[in-house]
């Protein structure tokens, strides 16, 4: 029978990876806004500059004639941030009632009894989170922040384009892409990768928000935080140094190491995938006398930090509906019969291989055995 704290690590975990998904669903959709919003930008960019024709261009007839681009590029960034608002308002009223409800699932009852769960308002976290900066700007910063590098980005390549001598059409082109491409070959590829970071980063920055309601609301149960990352090719060296270390819950101050909490899992830098587990009070410290409590209930609620784990010694042990989930069935069945590691299923950038590329890494692998 697993502990309370071992079971709480094996659902946080799984949880952990739903989010990341769930987190790309959301980035599709806020993505998928900001190319609709394109379409339009474009046509208006292009009949702008048919209005200028090269000999005629300067600075302040640019400027202009841009006030329309202007508007749109306005438009588009305040309709993505109404809706990942709306997004993030949401998913902490689910984090706030996932919080307690996996809890009051693992904790044995005759703790309950004594230390009942308490919940954390929706409201609270949400407008925590939106009043919380992160990476140093607060989330309608970061969307008026965007939106101004964006019109500066266009307003400079239609500056450099005349100069160049280009056409209005190839003017166009450079910035919005080719169709062919899916218009990732343009100057407005990088505010969208810009806005999939932001959309990543505010997921695990409200999420962390809410595990910390929650554990503060829950002070006299909880006695630390574990932190946990996703150890592969791609985790970044601030998370790969903290994974597996303990913190107090309250303070965050360092248990047994020095090393710092700084701005906490999911939000230390930008597409932080880390997140916490947290350690509950024995039954001893909860102070609970013996006779009230079952010898199995006794040695579920042991206060103990569960044996040290990674994601890929984790994911080893989940049963092959979890392994799926996270992996997909292909990879998963790899893992399972063909003896893969998870490392093996990653590029050297970090990215997943596609199935193509790992049946060429096999094939390659069984020609060098062979010979």
């Amino acid at each position: 029978m697993p502990t309370v704290n071992e079971l709480l690590f094996d659902e946080l975990t799984a949880h952990a990876v739903d989010l990341q998904q769930y987190s790309e669903g959301v980035i599709r959709r806020m993505i998928s806004l900001l190319n609709r919003a394109d379409a339009d930008l474009a046509a208006e960019l292009a009949a702008a500059l048919e209005r200028m024709p090269a000999d005629s261009f300067t600075v302040e007839r640019l400027e202009r004639l841009l006030g329309s681009v202007r508007e749109l590029n306005a438009a588009a960034y305040a309709s993505v941030s109404e809706a990942l608002s709306g997004e993030l308002q949401a998913f902490a009223a689910y984090e706030a009632g996932y919080q307690v409800n996996l809890y009051q699932s693992a904790i044995p009852a005759p703790v309950l009894v004594r230390y009942s769960i308490a919940s954390v308002a929706p409201a609270q976290v949400y407008s925590a989170a939106m009043s919380r900066p992160f990476q140093g700007r607060l989330l309608k910063e970061w969307a008026s922040h965007i939106e101004a590098e964006r019109m500066t980005k266009i307003r400079n390549a239609i500056r450099i384009g005349y100069v160049e001598g280009k056409t209005a059409s190839e003017i166009v082109r450079g910035i919005r892409g080719t169709k062919a491409a899916g218009y990732a070959d343009g100057l407005l590829q990088r505010p969208r990768r810009d806005l999939m970071a932001v959309v990543q980063t505010a997921i695990g920055h409200t999420a962390s928000v809410a595990r910390d309601h929650f554990i503060d609301s829950n002070r006299d149960l909880i006695k630390a935080e574990v932190w946990r990352s996703t150890l592969d090719t791609k985790t970044s060296e601030p998370c790969r140094i903290r994974d597996g270390l303990k913190y107090d819950a309250q303070t965050h101050k360092p248990i047994g190491h020095k090393v710092q909490w700084l701005a906490g899992p999911g939000r230390i830098h930008w597409n932080c995938r880390s997140t916490s587990t947290p350690v509950t009070k024995s039954w001893r410290e909860l102070g609970i006398p013996i006779d009230e409590i079952s010898p199995s209930e006794r040695a579920s609620m042991d206060g103990q930090v569960p044996a040290e784990t990674t994601f890929a010694s984790w994911l080893q042990r989940q049963s092959a509906a979890r392994q799926d989930q996270v992996l997909g069935p292909e990879r998963g069945r790899l893992i399972r019969e063909g003896g893969l590691k998870l490392p093996d299923l990653y590029s050297s950038s970090g990215r997943y291989l596609t199935l193509e590329e790992l049946h060429e890494r096999d094939a390659a692998s069984f020609a060098r055995i062979a010979a």
